[in-house]
């Protein structure tokens, strides 16, 4: 690759990333955590796609290619073999405070959290954020909903909530999303496969020029149109899938069956936002 095309590829995937970022810092994931997905994918993805003759790529190989080392590249593939669950050690430091409140013996009883005057705050915060400042981890959980000011003048804290998520959000919710990034980004992979039969429908229909409300009114169009072109493509889809089961019962094709679909989705930021 040349190192033009390198560096448009690192914009690129830094700006691709900031849509990623900004969702992964509301449901409370830490680059820790993200550093720790993106390794296995990328160990994940170089033994997929660059092995001979169908076989995965052997791990000298895949630790060339993606930076990492071979004693890394074998614990990756060895997780992938057994299926294990990516590690959740890398929790964010908020996070870490408020397992240890609820589970610490100093901080908790029996799994309830206990007010904590300014002293013991502060001991939760140093033994389980460590070097964040206490005025801002204080001001972040409050803000968050996190804990509240107890006691004589306020000046002790108590948890109200485990779980820390930045907004309120669905499990189905996240879920979607994350289909949803995914599955442009493999309509864009394939447009990029230099090895491709024929590039794939994507498309983009946008103005630099558009004034403060014409989100709504774009938003309502898509609501009425938009949704009546889905249908239509969900009436093709069906008519076009495979049978479910064969005259015995059995179900056929299964080793050819593809998930196969179209995504509208809409769009706005400000144009001195990258």
């Amino acid at each position: 690759m040349s190192s033009v095309l390198n560096e448009i590829a690192r914009a690129a995937c830094r700006r691709l990333l900031r849509p990623v970022v900004r969702m992964l810092l509301r449901l409370g994931i830490s680059w820790k955590e993200f550093a720790e997905i993106a390794k296995v994918v990328f160990v994940e993805i170089a033994r997929e796609d660059y092995g001979v003759h169908g076989r995965p790529t052997n791990a000298s190989r895949v630790a060339l290619m993606t930076g990492l080392s071979r004693r890394e590249v074998g614990e990756i593939r060895k997780r992938l073999e057994s299926e294990a669950p990516l590690p959740t050690e890398a929790k964010s430091r908020i996070s870490r405070v408020l397992t240890g409140w609820y589970t610490d013996p100093e901080f908790s009883d029996e799994g309830r959290p206990r007010m904590l005057d300014e002293a013991g705050f502060r001991r939760l915060t140093h033994r389980y954020a460590g070097d964040i400042p206490d005025r801002a981890i204080t001001k972040e959980m409050l803000d968050l909903g996190l804990m509240e000011t107890s006691g004589e003048e306020g000046h002790g804290y108590r948890a109200i909530r485990r779980d820390y998520l930045r907004d309120t959000a669905d499990a189905d919710i996240v879920r979607q999303m994350g289909q949803a990034l995914h599955d442009h980004g493999v309509s864009l992979a394939h447009n990029l496969d230099p090895e491709r039969s024929e590039g794939w429908f994507e498309g983009v229909a946008s103005n630099n020029r558009m004034p403060a409300d014409a989100v709504d009114r774009l938003n309502a169009l898509l609501q009425q149109e938009g949704q009546a072109f889905l249908e239509r493509v969900d009436a093709w889809l069906s008519d076009h899938e495979l049978e479910s089961d064969s005259g015995n019962g059995r179900r056929e094709h299964r080793h050819t069956a593809s998930r196969v679909g179209v995504g509208i989705y809409l769009f706005e930021y400000p144009q001195d936002r990258p």
